[in-house]
């Protein structure tokens, strides 16, 4: 499937630089830290993730935490709207990572108001971060692969000016990285700015930018392309907080 290759093609240049890493960390006995976190953000929707990470702390003075983790994120919301998904339909590019500078064909989205709103999805992450001193630091995460699963619910598809009733939307159940809309499914990613009360305790202020997808059974958009849709994305731009648990 293209999703698939796309996706083996991000890990074709994701994965040789983080080996690089913890090849040259290991060549200097780099720190390694683990953490379980919980968060809280609210916004477009609600949600609340729970996450473990496992750093390699690499770099001259170690300042720098590169990481691989698992995360489950919970999203919910009423009346939501999903807009439609197809990358090649949603953007005027569809070239992994130069996708997200490219234009917006809203001429070619629809939307589906879902209802009742609601999706867990259990995805592998991958974590980037800097220490600026022992007390404060910075970094950004995202999820890379997993599944979703979710409420089904009524929806409203408005598709060229005319509403339709969906008696059962269902969430996406597949999700992968791919970059910008090209990506599949519910993905989290977050930038945080983080204070270490303690050795073992840490709080995070975070801004989310959280996918979910939800997918219609009955009725399909219909593109002027002639391209029938049944995928559609919430973006949601949340804020909020983080406890760490560190050992």
């Amino acid at each position: 499937m293209n999703y698939l290759k796309r996706f083996f093609a991000c890990l074709f240049i994701f994965v040789p630089l983080l080996f690089t890493f913890i090849t040259v960390g290991a060549q200097v006995k780099v720190q390694r830290h683990q953490l379980v976190d919980i968060a809280v953000a609210a916004g477009t929707n609600t949600s609340f993730s729970g996450s473990y990470v496992y750093n390699w702390m690499v770099g001259k003075k170690q300042y720098w935490a590169l990481g691989i983790g698992a995360r489950v994120t919970t999203a919910f919301g009423n009346n939501i709207d999903f807009t439609t998904a197809d990358a090649k339909l949603a953007r005027t590019s569809v070239i992994p990572f130069l996708i997200v500078f490219a234009g917006q064909k809203i001429v070619n989205w629809d939307t589906l108001v879902v209802k009742n709103a609601a999706t867990t999805s259990i995805n592998f992450t991958a974590n980037i971060g800097y220490n600026f001193n022992k007390k404060w630091g910075a970094g950004f995460n995202i999820d890379l692969l997993g599944f979703t699963f979710g409420n089904k619910s009524k929806a409203v598809l408005t598709t060229n000016g005319v509403a339709t009733i969906e008696s059962v939307a269902k969430p996406q159940s597949f999700n992968v990285l791919l970059t910008g809309d090209l990506d599949y499914g519910s993905l989290n990613s977050e930038f945080f700015v983080k204070y270490a009360i303690n050795n073992t305790w840490t709080i995070r202020g975070v801004y989310q930018f959280l996918f979910t997808e939800y997918k219609t059974t009955t009725i399909k958009q219909t593109a002027p392309d002639g391209t029938l849709v049944d995928r559609f994305r919430s973006k949601a731009n949340n804020i909020g907080v983080g406890v760490s648990y560190n050992f």
